[in-house]
């Protein structure tokens, strides 16, 4: 088994090549050389199960790995009980999208902290997971991985812990483990080859070996101010943070198979390949 690489979305170099349609993705996906592809549906799950099955179809004929953003107002947090009964059926949508897709992956940003504290707030996040787990197993899909993202913002719910200690909840879960947030929210704290081994260390600590090899990742270089991230770049930035180059080196030490999402501004495509270029030298090596 070996990593996989692909973009969030559509780069611009998408309708440059004259490609229109979803339908037409995962022939450029392997036109730029890539092998994963992440579905957006930030603002809401608008693509039919028709089209969602053929999308799949035409990915798994070339070898595709499909997962799917969910939407972006998912508070699993929230101190309101609809807005997290909400969440848990914004997340029922998302799984039967990507699960007629041919996907098993789902990433969910869990919540911001508010006015409460971040224990409670966690507290809160932690019984809507349940609740979510329960809905798929009741629908049958308890074939999807929710994803919780470690996220780039200081007042949202997503340290590395508090991704970790969602993910304790059940063997189905498996970290986003977005490097480029979790640099932004600490204000370029990932520099060193230890800095990144702590992350790879403290996921197998707290989820076991078999869990690190199948973490799911998000990356990007993303600017940031003193309440974390500001926006995201593109990998020819030379100011802010982080490199992929220790990602990959740690992936291939650890004999890990991830999937790589990159998120970078317009050039997620192309920056992807040359995480993957990178990576696949080390192989070859």
């Amino acid at each position: 088994m070996s990593a996989k690489f692909g973009p969030a979305g559509n780069s611009d170099s998408f309708t440059q090549m004259g490609y229109k349609s979803s339908l037409q993705v995962p022939e450029y996906i392997v036109k730029m050389g890539l092998d994963a592809f992440e579905y957006q549906c930030g603002r809401g799950v608008n693509i039919g199960q028709e089209k969602a099955t053929e999308l799949g179809k035409l990915a798994s004929e070339k070898g595709i790995s499909l997962s799917l953003h969910a939407p972006y107002y998912i508070s699993m947090s929230s101190v309101e009980e609809e807005k997290r009964l909400n969440s848990i059926n914004y997340i029922l949508q998302s799984a039967r999208a990507v699960n007629a897709m041919g996907g098993e992956r789902i990433i969910v940003h869990t919540g911001s902290c508010g006015k409460i504290s971040r224990e409670y707030a966690l507290e809160l996040a932690l019984d809507t997971m349940k609740k979510a787990i329960k809905a798929l197993d009741e629908e049958g899909l308890t074939n999807i991985r929710i994803c919780p993202e470690t996220m780039g913002k200081v007042n949202q719910l997503g340290t590395l812990e508090e991704v970790l200690t969602l993910c304790q909840l059940d063997e189905r879960l498996i970290p986003c483990i977005d490097f480029g947030h979790l640099n932004a929210r600490d204000r370029g704290i990932l520099k060193t080859y230890e800095d990144f081994e702590e992350i790879f260390n403290k996921i197998e600590d707290k989820l076991g070996l078999s869990r690190l090899k199948e973490y799911h990742s998000h990356f990007s270089k993303i600017e940031y101010s003193a309440g974390g991230e500001v926006r995201h770049l593109t990998f020819s930035d030379e100011v802010y943070g982080p490199n992929f180059e220790p990602v990959m080196e740690l992936t291939y030490k650890k004999q890990c198979s991830p999937i790589f999402i990159c998120e970078s501004a317009g050039t997620q495509a192309e920056d992807a390949k040359t995480m993957k270029d990178y990576y696949w030298g080390i192989k070859n090596d």
